[in-house]
């Protein structure tokens, strides 16, 4: 992967840090605003349920249906709008879309209508106005950001105030990445929900259902302690994986001297066994010493020596080309990684509760950090420990981890997600770049050249239009090989004749700030395969051209 990418990058994580802290307080707000016209209405701060009985029953449908007229009321002016401005207001439609802005006023005016139909008591539920509000309000924050596509941050928006509905973080970024996004490899996840529910369910009915790592009984308590240790282990584990990554790569190339497959993995073997002299427990996946982790068996100093010992014998077997994964390894790692850390931070007297609970936060951030699939070590660690109260230090720690080794540039340890990232990097670059960026040299000659000329710098340039411009480089025509060709077997001009005689003023083009999209759009109108590029529409300076094979070229990055 290459650092220089700006689809997913440091600044990104920190504009949704008040991206999700704005879109909390307006789903409160609304619920607030809710919550005073009950008790307008009802003297009540209760569900409508209960409120409603403040009336005797004969008002009931009379309340309820005041309510649906003023919000229908409210919901003609935004569908007014709408329809005059051609405009959508859906969030979801946005995001899509990828528009500007989410619409203020009409937004607003949904919203009202909403309130009106929430607070009289209408059948529908809180969460579509609030989801609503946080994505406008996300748009509008989106205008300091000019570094982020607004559509970007609306969809951090919608993602942050469905969380604040639900309480469900993870749930709510799948749901805008699966509906708004429209990611076709989550419909591909359906079916691979079900084999791995089946067998999940197969191990149960053969006995084997408890928790794969005992810390199912124990609470994590998230205060501002625990939430900055949950930070330090995530950067740690990032560079943890960094390493990992870059000596896996440098035994590999050791190993490679070794042109014997058995003596290479037997030299690979006989170099951990060496290091099973100081310490057994580096044998194996690591299972059993995860296990002894989260039961407490390791002083600090031991977490220490194991974890460089491990990284070792790690790196020693997958460099030899032993066959086997990575995850229990790294799953390992992380847990030495994060009670270390976590121990350490007792020491300094800092108030984090039982530290072997940071070991599930280490081995999610671990395996996150070497395999680069982070919502997969958030979801393996939460079930692999049935300790949901693990979920946030974990999404923050995996989070972080992950950014760290794709910041530093690291190659996955599984070269699919390799290509998968740079096809999107690659897609990122295609609709962020300027057709200016592929421009090349065009053939230009000055209307009182000759048509000779045209024909000769045609046949140098092996070009069938020559692009005509004045003295001062503005754009006038092209002159068509071809035309000239006829017109001259035709006897209508002659070789001498000037090109301005045959030179047609109505020629598509393109603007060097256009998008590659829009470039792209501009070749699919039209059979040419160049196109000139001007400055801008007023001064219409010739610039060059832009080719469709230049475009089809880029594009094949990524398809």
């Amino acid at each position: 992967m290459k650092g220089n990418k700006q689809a997913l990058n440091w600044s990104t994580l920190l504009i949704a840090i008040p991206v999700g802290l704005i879109a909390s307080l307006v789903t409160l707000a609304f619920r607030g605003l809710i919550e005073l016209i009950n008790h307008l209405l009802f003297a009540s701060e209760g569900e409508i349920t209960v409120a409603m009985h403040a009336w005797p029953w004969i008002f009931w449908p009379i309340l309820v249906g005041a309510g649906g007229m003023l919000a229908g009321w409210f919901l003609r002016y935004a569908v007014a709008i709408e329809q005059q401005e051609t405009l959508k207001t859906d969030y979801l439609e946005v995001i899509n879309a990828r528009l500007d802005a989410v619409p203020t006023k009409t937004s607003l005016f949904r919203a009202l209508s909403s309130i009106a139909s929430i607070g009289s008591g209408a059948s529908i539920g809180k969460e579509g106005p609030m989801v609503q509000l946080s994505a406008l309000s996300g748009s509008l924050l989106g205008r300091w950001f000019p570094q982020m596509r607004n559509s970007d941050i609306v969809a951090m928006a919608a993602a942050a105030g469905l969380s604040s509905v639900y309480h469900a973080p993870l749930a709510s970024a799948i749901f805008v990445a699966e509906i708004a996004f429209g990611i076709s490899a989550l419909q591909r996840l359906i079916p691979l929900i079900v084999a791995s529910a089946v067998a999940v369910m197969t191990m149960w009915a053969l006995g084997f259902r408890n928790a794969l790592y005992p810390l199912s009984n124990m609470q994590f308590a998230l205060d501002t302690s625990s939430l900055v240790m949950s930070i330090v282990i995530g950067l740690a584990s990032g560079l943890a994986g960094w390493l990992l990554i870059a000596l896996i790569a440098r035994s590999k190339a050791l190993f490679a001297h070794v042109s014997s497959l058995p003596a290479r993995l037997g030299l690979g073997g006989f170099t951990v066994g060496c290091l099973a002299l100081i310490s057994t427990d580096i044998l194996g996946n690591g299972y059993e010493v995860i296990v002894k982790i989260i039961d407490g068996h390791y002083l600090l100093g031991g977490l220490l020596i194991l974890l460089v010992l491990k990284t070792l014998a790690t790196t020693l077997s997958v460099g030899s080309n032993a066959v086997g994964g990575l995850f229990t390894p790294s799953l390992l790692i992380g847990a030495l990684l994060g009670v270390a850390l976590a121990k350490i931070g007792l020491l300094l007297h800092l108030p984090l509760g039982d530290a072997l609970l940071y070991a599930a936060i280490g081995m999610a951030a671990v395996l996150a950090a070497v395999s680069q699939a982070p919502l997969m070590a958030m979801l393996m660690v939460l079930e692999m420990t049935l300790n949901s109260s693990l979920l946030f230090p974990v999404m923050i720690a995996a989070v972080l981890a992950s950014m760290v080794v794709y910041r530093l540039q690291a190659a996955s340890t599984y070269p699919v997600i390799s290509a998968h990232f740079n096809r999107s990097e690659a897609k990122f670059d295609f609709d962020n770049m300027r057709v200016d960026q592929l421009i090349i040299p065009g053939a230009a000659l000055e209307p009182q050249a000759s048509v000779g000329q045209a024909l000769a710098v045609s046949s140098l340039k092996r070009e069938r239009y020559v692009y005509v411009i004045n003295s001062q480089g503005q754009f006038l025509g092209v002159v068509s090989i071809h035309d000239i060709a006829r017109q001259v077997l035709a006897q209508a001009i002659t070789l001498d004749s000037p090109v301005s005689s045959v030179m047609d003023d109505d020629f598509p083009c393109i603007y060097h700030y256009q998008s590659m999209r829009e470039g792209w759009e501009a070749f699919a109108r039209v059979t040419l395969e160049r196109l000139p590029v001007l400055n801008n529409p007023q001064e219409r300076r010739f610039m060059g051209a832009l080719t469709k094979t230049s475009l089809i070229q880029k594009a094949q990055e990524f398809l």
